[in-house]
């Protein structure tokens, strides 16, 4: 195995387009790193690199020791695993996952070794003399896994492999690599939009947007400690609440969030590094995790707002509302339990916990550790 280093990568098409600037990464040996974003976002570019299918404009690859920039695809080692599964229809799966080292020239004896030694990690062993019309979806893309594993890469790049499975199976396979990743330890660089499965599998992760890497780190931190307000609103499901509110300094020199009418005193430590708050206050986006909603008891304060609807998921609802004064901007989405109804048209007054309140100066960078 080996790491692979991308040092300020960038990649642009000649038609002026910038997929990908200045990308700095780092994956470890054996580490399985996510790469999320939305549509558009360069994660798959970044695949294309590494494998060699596309050439950087800037930058240096290094997959181990070497230089790989000037490498080709069959040089570097990588194996890729794409969205849909890509088997040859007319071949059993012995066959489909003896192909690429059958084209390697490899001798039969190694040949039939590693076949059998991959097909026993998958779990395909009493499938190997089926077509793939014979088989579900979740043993074809183990199976597309499996070819790509029978070469024993140095590297393992799977883009968006589970987007052509229902929901209970993407679950599954989901388990199924990161399990395998474990006992076989790897090096994965994984791509995906979908920000629930990059949390779950994901050592660390990296989240894109614009071509350019906002934030890499650990699922949790990514959760609790967002650096911009992009990683915040993208993170989490339901995403974080974003509302537009105000910095002020309050008597004695302490930090206050004014959303509307409310006031929430920030307490010092939630700026570790110091947040300058002019006498004027400053403008600021305030961000609040739908799980830290409640809603208040009488007479306590908090933010007020109407429901617009709910999605009542059993043992808890999604309730959606309209923070009272913020306009279009205002919208909120509390987690709360499933416990009355709570009708659409209903006020609403939600409290906050000042510790679990999050700000973003105007360029969206965190201010709050």
């Amino acid at each position: 195995m080996a790491q692979v280093e991308l040092e300020g990568v960038g990649k642009v098409y000649p038609n002026g387009t910038r997929a990908l600037a200045d990308c700095t990464l780092r994956v470890a040996d054996g580490e399985l790193v996510v790469l999320v974003g939305p549509s558009g976002c360069g994660k798959s570019t970044v695949l294309r690199l590494v494998a060699g299918l596309e050439d950087a404009t800037t930058g240096t690859i290094r997959i181990g020791d070497a230089v790989a920039n000037d490498l080709t695809p069959q040089q570097r080692n990588v194996a890729m695993v794409f969205q849909d599964y890509a088997l040859y229809p007319y071949m059993t799966v012995r066959r489909n996952l003896a192909f690429p080292l059958r084209m390697r020239k490899l001798a039969r004896p190694e040949i039939d070794r590693r076949v059998r030694a991959t097909a026993d990690l998958l779990g395909l062993g009493a499938l190997l003399d089926r077509l793939p019309r014979q088989l579900s979806g979740g043993q074809r893309q183990r199976v597309a896994m499996g070819r790509a594993l029978v070469r024993e890469p140095t590297v393992f790049l799977l883009d968006e492999p589970l987007s052509n499975l229902d929901a209970t199976l993407r679950v599954q396979v989901r388990a199924e690599i990161a399990e395998l990743q474990r006992r076989t330890r790897t090096t994965m660089l994984y791509v995906t939009h979908d920000q629930t499965e990059a949390l779950t599998l994901g050592q660390r992760v990296a989240v894109l947007d614009e071509g350019r890497l906002q934030q890499v780190a650990p699922p949790r931190t990514l959760y609790e400690r967002p650096a911009n307000a992009f990683v915040a609103g993208f993170i989490g499901t339901p995403p974080m609440n974003l509302l537009p509110a105000a910095l002020e300094r309050a008597a004695g020199g302490a930090a206050v969030v004014r959303l509307g009418a409310l006031a929430v005193r920030v307490p010092a430590a939630r700026f570790p590094g110091g947040t300058a708050v002019p006498d004027g206050g400053r403008p600021v986006v305030a961000g609040i995790r739908p799980d830290d909603l409640r809603i208040a008891g009488a007479g306590a304060e908090g933010v007020r707002a109407v429901v617009e609807h709910v999605e009542w998921l059993g043992h808890e609802a999604l309730v959606h509302a309209r923070a009272e004064g913020a306009g279009a901007a205002g919208r909120v989405v509390a987690r709360l339990p499933a416990l009355g109804e709570i009708a659409p048209g209903s006020a609403l007054v939600l409290t906050l916990d000042p510790e679990r309140l999050h700000l973003f100066g105007e360029d969206g960078a965190a201010l709050t550790g």
